[in-house]
């Protein structure tokens, strides 16, 4: 796939171009710089076809993550077809500008200069100066009024090489979210998994910001690996904020949630993040990080205490794993694919209702005032997660302990324990 990537200096507006050119909220924005530090990338479909892009961080930002960020876009403009330049139109070049430009002219790529934040044409006549750039004419665009985002698609199709035209048909993809709490090894295991550093990794909470996608292959099946910023129980900033929020819409997209754990700091944040993701639909594998720091001989007592402080996840799958000497990395993905497939269990109608006469059978069923509860039959109309619709004479005679025996008979006799599930009870009469 052609591959197109944005640079340029902090708050110039590159993840909202990001944004605007995929058409939807994926890259955290604000108004400070150095939101971004990791590599974000996404598909952008176009009438003449599909390529990739990439959000970088700021150059020449002057703080503390400067080089990291350098090496990031380093490696991001390796494989690069064409640069989009961005620098604000609405400002006047700055010395950082002309290090991007100067830095860019060394790689040889091919550029596109896009000025941002032109929201009014009028402002158009104030561009003259970044000619000195020496990339040719800016292209102004303006990501909040979705102005020259057209010439600009069409512009990148120029400068793209010819290919031919890709036969064979995408593999399906399983979206893997990363989450946990802050420093509790996430992007390690990323890094871990793809065999190069990825995504910043720093002893300090708070390093990763933003959710960051990358595609994996692993036994032939296409994932979406999602690292996403520490989930705190109160954020510290804006940002922080922001970057929760797009942790927790991560979980919605994700078909399996990777759920972080530091085997030495754990509590009732992971049990809320399971929660979380339970409740949405989503299978849970619990992942133990850092397991190379826990001895052999301790081994057993800190597994024991992990099952004792997570006893209401006892039931999901755990995978112990190390970012450093990469032990049972391999596991995760043939879990997750399990619990993908699980996931997607279809119960035909038959089999589910010769299941629900040996449970009535097994237990008297509610009764008010003299008049049983009867279920008159069960299908499965759903599933991701698997949901099962119970046709009954009174809706309202279903007890919440009824309820959780049904719960439980469809965990263990239909092997579904490892998987959010839902029931709905309807009338007879209800559609």
């Amino acid at each position: 796939m052609h591959k197109v990537v944005i640079v340029g200096r902090p708050n110039v507006g590159k993840s909202s171009l990001f944004n605007r050119l995929l058409k939807k909220r994926s890259a955290v924005v604000a108004d400070v710089p150095g939101v971004t530090r990791d590599l974000k990338e996404g598909v952008v479909e176009t009438d003449r076809g599909r390529f990739l892009l990439v959000d970088t961080g700021g150059l020449w930002s002057g703080d503390k993550w400067e080089k990291k960020i350098q090496e990031k876009v380093d490696q991001a403009l390796e494989d690069a077809e064409v640069v989009l330049f961005a620098v604000d139109g609405r400002a006047e070049i700055t010395p950082a500008d002309l290090e991007v430009a100067e830095y860019l002219r060394k790689k040889g790529k091919p550029v596109i200069l896009v000025a941002t934040k032109v929201d009014d044409p009028k402002h158009e006549h104030y561009l003259g100066p970044l000619y000195a750039l020496g990339f040719g004419d800016p292209i102004p665009t303006s990501s909040e009024h979705a102005r020259g985002l057209e010439e600009l698609v069409e512009a990148i199709w120029e400068r793209l090489p010819v290919r031919h035209i890709e036969t064979e048909p995408e593999v399906a993809g399983i979206r893997l979210a990363i989450v946990g709490r802050p420093n509790a090894g996430k992007s390690s295991l990323l890094n871990a998994i793809l065999g190069e550093e990825r995504v910043i990794v720093s002893e300090e909470a708070g390093t990763t910001r933003d959710a960051i996608d990358v595609e994996f292959f692993f036994g032939g099946q296409r994932f979406v690996l999602v690292d996403t910023a520490g989930i705190r129980k109160r954020p510290e900033s804006l940002v922080e904020e922001l970057a929760i929020r797009r942790s927790l819409r991560a979980m919605d997209e994700a078909d399996v949630v990777l759920l972080v754990v530091d085997p030495f700091q754990v509590g009732d944040r992971e049990l809320k993040l399971a929660n979380e993701a339970l409740e949405r639909g989503k299978p849970v594998l619990l992942v133990i990080t850092k397991w190379d720091l826990v001895s052999k001989e301790d081994a057993p007592k800190v597994r024991r205490l992990l099952r004792e402080k997570l006893a209401h996840l006892d039931h999901l799958p755990w995978v112990y794993t190390s970012a450093f000497t990469k032990q049972n990395l391999d596991r995760i993905f043939r879990e997750a694919v399990r619990l993908h497939e699980l996931n997607h269990t279809r119960v035909p109608t038959s089999e589910l209702n010769r299941w629900v006469a040996v449970w009535t059978s097994r237990v008297q069923t509610p009764n008010f005032k003299g008049k049983p509860l009867k279920i008159l039959y069960a299908t499965q109309p759903e599933v991701a997660p698997p949901t099962f619709v119970f046709f009954v004479n009174h809706p309202e005679f279903v007890t919440r302990a009824f309820e959780n025996y049904l719960k439980n008979r469809i965990g263990e006799d239909l092997g579904l324990r490892e998987v959010p599930f839902r029931l709905v009870f309807r009338g007879r009469r209800e559609e």
